[in-house]
C-alpha cells in the first residue's frame, strides 16, 4: 500500500509547473481508480510498515479521501479561472490528502494522533486564503481551539499509557479496566468534537459557511469521520468502562441530534442548514459506535462513507448557485426551477439521499444503526423516531424552499449549469448509490 502514498508525494512536483491543474486533477482520479481495484475486505490489519496498516475500516475511509481529493479540485474552478495562487492550492490538497492517508492507515496511536492534527494546518490554510469573507479568521479560531483543546489532553493520555505499557501499537495495547477514568474521559472526548457531537459541535457550521467549497467537501466529507475512525480505534483499550459510561455520550448524542434538527429548520444559510444536517447525522454514527457491537460498527462506517458522498455533493449543489447568485439564502435562492431547471434533478437525487430514502448507501448505514442502538435500548426508539423524522423533514425544507415557489425578482439570468458541473455531480450521487448494491462489503 506504500506505492499509493508515493503516487500522491510524486504529484507534488507538479504543482510547480504552470497549467497542471488538470493534469493534477486527472492523475488523482487515476490513482483512486487504481487503489479502488486493490478491494481489501479483511478483518485483520494488513501490514505496510511497522508504522502504517491498513484494514477494512481504512481501507474506505482512504479510497473515500482519494475520491473527495479530486473532486475537490474539479469543483475549484472559480480557483482555476480566477488564476489566484492555483499551485498552492493544489499542494494544500495534496498535503492534506498525504496526512489523510498516514492517519487512516496508522497503527501507533502517537502516529495517528500527529497526523490527525497535522490535517488540521491545510485545512486552516484553505478556509483562511481562499474563504469568502473576513469572518474566516474567527471561524479558523474556532477551529483550532476547539481541536486542541479537547486534543491536548489525549496527548497527555498517550504518554501517559506508553509509560505504563511501553507501546502504542495498536495491535499491542489492552483494556485498562477500570482504574483510569480520566483516560477514558480525555480518549473519548477528542474525537467528540471532531465528530462533533452535540455541545461542541458550534466550530462546524463557521468552520463550513466561511470555507470555499473545497474546504466544505473535504471537511463535511472526511475530516469528520476522523473523529469515528479514533473512537473505533480506541475502544479496544477503553471497553470496560465504556460499557458502564458510554450511556451518558450516547444519550447526549442522540437527544441532541433531535435539537440540532430543530435547529435546522430555522436557518436561512443553505451552507448553514447543510452543516448541522451533517452534526445531526454524525450523532447516530457516534451512537452506533459507543454501542460497541458489530451491526453499530459497520452501520457506523457505511453512513459515514454515505454522508461523505451526499454532503459534499450537496455543498456543491449550494456552491453551485452560490457562484451565480452571490448568495446562500434561502430568501434569495427560492425558485430556482424557473432559472435552473436541469439542476433541479440533482438537487432532489442528493436531497433524497441525504434523508436515507433507497437505494442509497446511507438507507444500509441508518438501519443498521437503528438495529444497533435498539438492541442496547428499546427506550431509545422515541428518539430515534423523531431523529430520521426530523431528517426527512429539514431536507425536504431545503429543497422546497430552494427549488419551487416564486424566483427572487432581483435576479434577471444566470448560466443553466456546466458540463463540469454536472459530470461533478454525477460522481457524488453514482457512487453513493451505486455501494448500496455492494452492502455486503460492510458486514464483513
Amino acid at each position: 500500500m506504500l506505492k499509493y502514498l508515493l503516487m500522491i508525494v510524486f504529484l507534488i512536483p507538479l504543482c510547480l509547473l504552470k497549467n497542471s491543474w488538470w493534469l493534477v486533477h486527472s492523475l488523482m482520479f487515476l490513482s483512486s481508480f487504481i487503489f479502488m481495484i486493490c478491494v481489501y475486505s479483511y478483518c485483520d490489519l494488513n501490514m505496510i510498515s511497522y508504522f502504517f496498516g491498513i484494514d477494512y475500516f481504512s481501507f474506505s475511509l482512504i479510497l473515500l479521501s482519494f475520491w473527495i481529493c479530486s473532486l475537490m479540485i474539479m469543483a475549484s474552478g472559480s480557483v482555476y479561472s480566477s488564476f489566484y495562487h492555483q499551485n498552492f492550492f493544489i499542494f494544500m490538497i495534496l498535503f492534506l490528502l498525504i496526512m489523510l492517508y498516514c492517519s487512516f492507515s496508522s497503527l501507533s496511536l502517537l502516529s495517528f494522533y500527529i497526523f490527525f492534527e497535522a490535517s488540521l494546518v491545510p485545512t486552516l490554510l484553505l478556509i483562511l486564503g481562499w474563504g469568502y469573507q473576513p469572518e474566516r479568521l474567527q471561524a479558523g479560531i474556532y477551529l483550532i481551539f476547539y481541536t486542541l483543546f479537547a486534543s491536548l489532553p489525549l496527548l497527555l493520555v498517550l504518554f501517559k499509557v506508553y509509560s505504563y505499557v511501553n507501546t502504542l501499537y495498536f495491535p499491542l495495547l489492552f483494556d485498562f479496566g477500570s482504574y483510569y477514568f480520566i483516560f477514558y474521559v480525555f480518549m473519548i472526548l477528542a474525537f467528540l468534537v471532531k465528530m462533533p457531537m452535540f455541545l461542541v459541535h458550534l466550530w462546524l457550521p463557521k468552520a463550513h459557511v466561511e470555507a470555499p467549497i473545497s474546504g466544505s467537501m473535504i471537511l463535511a466529507g472526511v475530516l469528520l469521520k476522523l473523529g469515528g475512525y479514533g473512537i473505533f480505534r480506541v475502544m479496544k483499550v477503553i471497553s470496560f468502562l465504556g460499557l458502564k459510561f458510554n450511556y451518558f455520550w450516547l444519550s447526549l448524542s442522540l437527544s441532541g441530534g433531535v435539537i440540532v434538527s430543530f435547529i435546522c429548520f430555522r436557518q436561512v444559510d443553505l451552507k448553514s442548514l447543510i452543516a448541522y444536517s451533517s452534526v445531526a447525522h454524525m450523532s447516530m454514527v457516534i451512537g452506533g459506535l459507543l454501542t460497541m457491537n458489530w451491526w453499530g460498527c459497520m452501520g457506523s462506517l457505511s453512513l459515514m462513507i454515505g454522508h461523505g458522498l451526499c454532503s459534499s455533493g450537496l455543498f456543491c449543489l449550494s456552491n453551485i448557485i452560490y457562484e451565480r447568485l452571490g448568495s446562500r439564502s434561502l430568501l434569495i435562492n427560492k425558485g430556482m426551477i424557473n432559472l435552473m431547471p436541469s439542476m433541479v434533478l440533482w438537487w432532489f437525487l442528493l436531497s433524497s439521499s441525504n434523508m436515507a430514502a433507497p437505494p442509497s448507501l446511507n438507507l444500509i448505514g441508518e438501519l443498521s444503526l437503528l438495529n444497533s442502538i435498539m438492541s442496547w435500548s428499546s427506550f431509545s426508539f422515541l428518539v430515534l423516531i423523531f431523529l430520521s423524522f426530523f431528517s426527512a423533514v429539514y431536507t425536504l425544507y431545503m429543497y422546497s424552499y430552494s427549488q419551487h415557489g416564486s424566483y427572487f425578482t432581483g435576479v434577471y439570468t444566470c448560466s443553466l449549469g456546466y458540463l463540469r458541473e454536472y459530470h461533478l455531480l454525477f460522481l457524488h450521487w453514482f457512487p453513493l448509490n451505486i455501494l448500496c448494491l455492494s452492502g455486503e462489503y460492510f458486514f464483513v
